[in-house]
C-alpha cells in the first residue's frame, strides 16, 4: 500500500528541488555527529520548525532504519496505530518501510495494531522524511502514532519495541516527533516548555508526563517521547542533550502566542 503525502505545499514545499533547498538552510554542515539511540524532533511547517530539526537531524549519525514515533492529530484510526508494509510517497522519491520489523513489532505486541487510516491525513511522522532523504542515504522506516495512555502504557509499549530491536539486532534510530506547548506567550510557553525539556534530559518519563499534567503543558508529543525514553533506556541510554530551543515567534516576530520547538539527542 502507497500512502501520499498529506501535506507537501503546506508544512514544506510541494517539489523536491524546493525542498532540497529549504532542508539545506536547515543543515549546520559543521555539526559534530554522535551515534544517538533517540532524538526529539519538532513537526510545525519548516518556516517555524525547520531550524530545530535541522539541528538535531545535523548532528546524529544515520542508520538504515527508523521508527518514528508521532501523535495522533486527527483522532482517526486505531489508538497505537503502525502500517507495517507498504512505501510513503514523498516529493524526494518513494520510502519504503521496513516490513520485516515493522511485522515482527505487530505480532509481538499487545497494543500495536494495524491501521491505515490513522497514518493517511497526520503530519507529525511525515514531515520527518524530508530531513532523513536530505542525506541521500537509503533507509526504511516504520510509523507508529500513539494517543493518550497512562504511563505504564508507554514504559510496557516502550519494552517490547526494546526487546524486538534486540532480538532482531538491528540498527535502529528511534525518532520521537513533538512540539512544545502551543499558543502561550514566550514567556510562559518558555518556562512551561524547560519544565519538560529538563524531564526529557533526566530520561524519565514519568516525571514528563506528571509535569505535562501538572503544569498544563500543551506538548502535543509527549507520548512519543515517553515511549522513546523507555526504548531508549532499555538499549542503553545514559544521556540527553538539548541542542537547540525555539519558537515560532523567531520566524513570525509575533511573541505573544507561539508554539515552542525542541530539538534533543538522546545517546
Amino acid at each position: 500500500m502507497k500512502r501520499n503525502p498529506a501535506v507537501a505545499g503546506q508544512f514544506y514545499p510541494l517539489k523536491a528541488a524546493a525542498i532540497e533547498k529549504q532542508v539545506s538552510e536547515f543543515i549546520d554542515k559543521e555539526g559534530k555527529k554522535v551515534n544517538a539511540i533517540g532524538i526529539v524532533s519538532p513537526h510545525a511547517g519548516y518556516v517555524y520548525s525547520g531550524p530545530v530539526a535541522g539541528s538535531v537531524y545535523s548532528r546524529i549519525e544515520l542508520k538504515p532504519t527508523y521508527i518514528i514515533l508521532g501523535p495522533n492529530h486527527t483522532g482517526k484510526g486505531k489508538e497505537y496505530s503502525i502500517m507495517s508494509e507498504g512505501s510513503w510517497v514523498m516529493p524526494q522519491g518513494e520510502v519504503e518501510i521496513d516490513a520485516n520489523l515493522a511485522k515482527r513489532l505487530l505480532r509481538s505486541s499487545e497494543f500495536l495494531q494495524e491501521d491505515f487510516l490513522a497514518h493517511a491525513y497526520e503530519h507529525s511522522i511525515e514531515v520527518q522524511l524530508p530531513f532523513l532523504q536530505y542525506f541521500k542515504r537509503p533507509f526504511k522506516f516504520i510509523p507508529i502514532l500513539l494517543s493518550y495512555a497512562k504511563v505504564n502504557i508507554y514504559q510496557a509499549l516502550g519494552r517490547e519495541i526494546a526487546r524486538i530491536i534486540k532480538e532482531t539486532k538491528k540498527d535502529v534510530l528511534i525518532i520521537a516527533s513533538s512540539d512544545m506547548t502551543h499558543y502561550e506567550s514566550k514567556e510562559e510557553a518558555q518556562q512551561k516548555d524547560m519544565k519538560a525539556i529538563d524531564a526529557i534530559l533526566k530520561l524519565d518519563e514519568i516525571e514528563l508526563t506528571n509535569r505535562v499534567e501538572k503544569f498544563d503543558i500543551s506538548m502535543c508529543g509527549y507520548a512519543p517521547v515517553s515511549v522513546m525514553l523507555s526504548i531508549a533506556k532499555e538499549l542503553g541510554a545514559t544521556e540527553a542533550k538539548l541542542v537547540e530551543y525555539q519558537n515560532s515567534g523567531d520566524a513570525s516576530g509575533d511573541y505573544s502566542s507561539v508554539v515552542g520547538y525542541a530539538g534533543i539527542i538522546v545517546t
